[in-house]
């Protein structure tokens, strides 16, 4: 019998997602991101309010990761993250905090990393997420510069730079119809390139991005193939590259485990805040977007309102009471409820236009189809032997 979501539980805040800059310098076909083209930095002084909100709140936990990302936070200079990471130490020490668990990040395309970016990594124990879809074919039909030209060349010198400052990272690539025919070239891209560690993101219809060539039934039976064969040459190939989609089925089968609701539909689980302070809880792709429907996600300001005051407005209840709704009906008609607790929020935002629904596109790619082949190899015996747990 399947647990029943918990729709009163809010917090603990483990993620927070900070648009350090709204500018980001490739246009990336797919990207959901409205104003990527202007420069809008967040400001420094917020940074002990943050702070200071999130501790003051009954969803404050024993740890958090701050991730610096929407938009590509290193063209800020390396000087604004020291002066960001010494703001944040006062302030956690200032509160009494210093038991407390934090992590920093930042999600980069990575065309912008040198020796000097990792330099600025190192001390300042930032962790770092990079964005790369593959070989160069692959990689540059979608992830360009606004004069088109491909991007690639100036990520892979990045990736280099990590290698040879020993700076440990992790890899997303967004997966695109040009990827589903070529399973071969891309395990081959991440093996050759060193790169052990990652998620795919098929490519969704959200925000600015309204359509997906990953939509239909024929390009989910071929990402199927494309799974099944990726895991076939990791596999063989004695090369551990480690499947986010695969990893976290395997954690909670490996513990007997199920979810009841997971962090995107759970309130203040993710705290979101944009670069003038605004914020958001639930999908941080949610964060000051607008809608006829909802009027925008933001449920206020750093400056003027608490996290705790901020769910006692009409718009956090509304939105609550559809993310209920939706998590409920995912929970009694979706035999895959236990291994991903209700979907994503902006997935059924963009697809059906409420929060309210349930299956999307995003769960089948996300969930569904990694979870079928995932058994499908368990089914067939040993090996399993190169996707380990971290």
């Amino acid at each position: 019998m399947k647990s029943g979501p918990d729709l009163n539980r809010f917090g603990p805040i483990g993620l927070v997602v900070v648009q350090s800059t709204s500018l980001c310098n490739l246009d990336c076909s797919y990207c959901y991101l409205p104003d990527r083209q202007k420069k809008r930095v967040f400001y420094l002084e917020l940074l002990p309010l943050l702070v200071q909100r999130i501790l003051e709140s009954p969803y404050a936990g024993p740890e958090f990761s701050l991730v610096w990302h929407a938009g590509e936070p290193l063209t800020l200079p390396t000087g604004w993250y020291d002066e960001a990471t010494v703001i944040l130490q006062c302030s956690l020490a200032e509160r009494g905090a210093e038991g407390l668990e934090f992590t920093q990040h930042v999600q980069t395309n990575a065309t912008l990393i040198n020796d000097a970016w990792c330099d600025c990594f190192h001390p300042n124990r930032i962790v770092v997420g990079i964005s790369v879809d593959g070989p160069e074919e692959i990689h540059d039909a979608h992830r360009r510069f606004r004069n088109g030209r491909g991007s690639h060349a100036l990520a892979m010198k990045g990736i280099e730079a990590l290698h040879r400052n020993n700076v440990p990272f992790h890899c997303i690539s967004v997966l695109t119809a040009d990827a589903m025919e070529q399973p071969e070239l891309m395990y081959r891209f991440f093996r050759d390139h060193g790169i052990n560690d990652v998620g795919f993101n098929v490519e969704e219809q959200e925000g600015i991005h309204t359509s997906s060539s990953m939509q239909g039934s024929a390009m989910e039976a071929k990402y199927r193939d494309f799974l099944r064969a990726f895991w076939h040459l990791s596999e063989q190939d004695g090369y551990p590259v480690v499947l986010r989609e695969f990893q976290q089925v395997i954690s909670l089968i490996q513990g007997n485990q199920r979810m009841t609701q997971n962090e995107l539909n759970r309130p203040f689980s993710i705290l979101s805040v944009d670069w003038q302070g605004n914020f958001s809880t639930f999908d941080p792709e949610l964060l000051s977007v607008a809608s006829d429907r909802y009027g925008t996600f933001n449920l206020g300001n750093l400056k003027d309102v608490s996290l705790v005051e901020s769910t006692q407005t009409d718009q956090f209840q509304r939105l609550f009471t559809n993310m209920s709704r939706g998590v409920e009906t995912c929970h009694n008609g979706c035999e895959y409820f236990g291994l991903c607790g209700g979907g994503n929020g902006s997935n059924k935002f963009w697809e059906h236009g409420s929060l309210a629904s349930s299956e999307t596109n995003a769960c089948r790619f996300g969930t569904q189809i990694p979870v079928q082949v995932l058994l499908e190899r368990f089914e067939a015996g040993p090996p399993l032997t190169h996707q380990p747990t971290h």
